[in-house]
């Protein structure tokens, strides 16, 4: 890894914000979008950017904000990244957005986030914290394959687990399915029993399917020389070059995720999830006179 002092850390407008600590990733995911060329990453994937001031940036950028709202992190780096055990820059700022009244949202495949787990409460007590999991496959041997340096699912679900336990709400990414390889309804349902019985709010869907770029996609086909021998031919025969590979499954698989969801009150739009993510309730978000 190699540090740098960021210009900013917040990005987003219109109280939807977002930050990324780090940029790049360790956890080895073969389907990973960030590794796209798009992204202009000037360095290796794996040697970690640590903006070594994102906690005085925070700070800053929350002190001049005069309506309180959530702060998202996960979106492109992992904030749980094995270099989180030493650095602890996620926890400190997520101390700064306590203290400042902010809410979080967090998205993580990593257990790591237990560690958190008494900050996030607290902020769910003061403001609003939503933990996001992904889950691609309920099956931990396929787990290691395709997420190789992570905890693998049934661990992730132990995760939601103890955020019920605490009353912190938890949203899971249900993304990216890939074709041939994770596209089945037995693990679609395994997966959504668990959603139901650790009472998620909301799963994320896009399509039962995954995008492949310039970049990713080269990364993703060696992947699948290396695990699956001969599934490239097959991607390539059946997607081409195209950017979205849809499973050809996806209307049946699409259908029963619904099913499952409406039938157990879980939000399957996700924008209805975003929005929920997004959302502080007016009691917290509105200034306080002392802000004035």
């Amino acid at each position: 890894m190699h540090f740098v002092n960021a210009k900013g850390i917040l990005t987003g407008s219109g109280g939807r914000y977002g930050m990324n600590i780090y940029r790049g990733c360790t956890h080895g995911c073969i389907y990973c979008d960030s590794r796209s060329r798009c992204y202009q990453f000037t360095h290796p994937f794996e040697d970690i950017e640590v903006k070594q001031n994102a906690p005085e940036l925070l700070e800053k950028a929350l002190k001049s904000k005069r309506k309180k709202c959530m702060i998202g992190t996960g979106s492109m780096s992992d904030p749980y990244m094995h270099c989180e055990e030493e650095l602890k820059l996620t926890r400190k700022c997520l101390e700064i957005i306590l203290e400042n009244g902010f809410g979080a949202a967090i998205q993580t495949k990593s257990d790591r986030i237990l560690r958190d787990i008494d900050l996030l409460s607290e902020i769910n007590r003061s403001a609003k914290c939503v933990v996001q999991m992904t889950l691609t496959t309920y099956d931990d041997e396929l787990c290691r394959i395709l997420e190789p340096n992570v905890c693998v699912t049934k661990r992730r679900i132990e995760v939601l687990e103890e955020m019920r336990e605490r009353g912190i709400p938890t949203i899971v990414w249900l993304t990216p399915i890939l074709p041939f390889i994770n596209d089945t309804k037995e693990n679609i349902t395994a997966i959504l029993n668990e959603c139901v019985r650790t009472g998620v709010k909301g799963v994320i869907d896009f399509g039962m399917g995954l995008t492949l770029r310039e970049g990713d996609r080269e990364y993703y086909y060696a992947a699948l020389d290396r695990h699956f021998p001969g599934m490239k031919e097959r991607y390539i025969k059946r997607y081409g070059n195209a950017y979205q590979l849809q499973s050809p499954h996806a209307e049946e698989l699409t259908k029963l995720f619904r099913n499952i969801c409406r039938d157990n009150g879980i939000m399957s739009d996700p924008e209805a999830c975003f929005e929920y993510m997004q959302d502080l309730p007016d009691r917290y978000a509105q200034m306080s006179l002392f802000d004035l």
